[in-house]
């Protein structure tokens, strides 16, 4: 690889990473990006989403799943998350649904899908498309389903903290072949890949492609995942038994349906009047590496305080999350059962 002539996103490694990824998520159609973030904007982009448009996404997430729809100039619709899945109230996404709506986001929170079943059923009763970014999601599955499969396009990431990561990185994958080409056109500067000129432009277009050393870098990685969401899964499923015991302590809520997923995150909540800030600070003291969630909803974000950036609905459950949440991350869950062991006895030792 090192030596080739060529390490941009004309090289085969490319097209063979998308392939490659879009088999493993379930998908017939891969398309390699620079980043989750211009994923998403790109994705929007093509479906000509703009001004007064809305859609439908959860309060607890990455700004990109919002900021997005507002580069496109469409209107961000923020709705609750279910108190303990951590993922959008499939009943607060249809109470949301207006004459301005165009789609639904469905964000796989930490791992474990949203509640695809109903969210499906939802998005097909009112006409509109289902979107899923999937940037937590790397080979997560409902009823056997890979992320990415569902909607009618779905966004990755590959950033620096993510299961499969090139430092940077993302990629769109659907079951549309009409819609994947017109990603690939628009990621290549409106070309047509179709054999024309490398200076025929035919749509207005940009660069989004992701390197050939960074997909090197992914095939590499997408060969030891399988592997290594066994082993998080074996971590996480200890964790839970060694504090069981503990009543003031909700690990994540992960529904039957979810089989297999990507144990990106491990989500929880501080309950019975104990502090989640003196929890971090306390595991902190432990060396435990942990983040006490975000420190608000998206909507709380200075650029969503501006009249007629996003249209809000209660969210009771996101605002509860970000005073009494908390997420251990998946570098953790590689650990060895002794590390385990010693992150439980951390837990148990708190007294607040």
């Amino acid at each position: 690889m090192l030596a080739t002539t060529q390490w941009g996103g004309f090289h085969p490694l490319v097209h063979d990473f998308e392939q490659r990824f879009a088999q493993y998520q379930h998908c017939a159609h891969g398309i390699a990006l620079a980043n989750g973030t211009v994923s998403l904007e790109m994705a929007f982009a093509v479906e000509g989403l703009g001004p007064g448009d809305e859609v439908i996404v959860p309060a607890i997430s990455f700004v990109s799943t919002a900021t997005a729809l507002s580069r496109v100039g469409a209107t961000p619709v923020f709705v609750d998350i279910e108190p303990y899945s951590f993922n959008v109230d499939p009943a607060q996404v249809e109470a949301a649904i207006g004459p301005r709506t165009k789609g639904i986001v469905a964000v796989h929170f930490g791992g474990p899908l949203a509640n695809m079943d109903a969210l499906l059923a939802i998005a097909a009763q009112h006409h509109l498309p289902l979107f899923e970014d999937a940037a937590h999601a790397h080979g997560a599955e409902w009823r056997g389903q890979r992320a990415g499969s569902f909607g009618r396009w779905a966004s990755f990431s590959f950033q620096n903290g993510k299961v499969l990561t090139a430092g940077e990185g993302g990629a769109l994958t659907t079951n549309d072949p009409d819609l994947a080409q017109n990603f690939r056109n628009f990621s290549n500067q409106g070309r047509r890949h179709d054999g024309a000129s490398y200076f025929h432009h035919y749509t207005v277009g940009t660069n989004f492609r992701l390197t050939a050393l960074q997909a090197a870098v992914l095939s590499a990685q997408l060969e030891r995942l399988p592997e290594q969401i066994l082993h998080r899964q074996h971590a996480e499923k200890l964790l839970r038994e060694l504090t069981a015991d503990l009543d003031w302590l909700t690990w994540q809520e992960v529904p039957p349906e979810v089989n297999i997923h990507s144990h990106y995150l491990l989500p929880g909540r501080i309950g019975n009047r104990k502090s989640r800030d003196t929890f971090h600070r306390h595991l902190q003291k432990y060396g435990v590496p942990i983040t006490p969630f975000y420190p608000h909803p998206l909507y709380g974000n200075p650029l969503y305080q501006q009249p007629g950036t996003c249209r809000i609905l209660p969210c009771p459950n996101s605002e509860a999350c970000v005073q009494d949440a908390f997420w251990l991350p998946h570098r953790l869950l590689l650990s060895e059962d002794e590390t385990i062991q010693e992150v439980a006895a951390a837990i148990e030792a708190f007294a607040d």
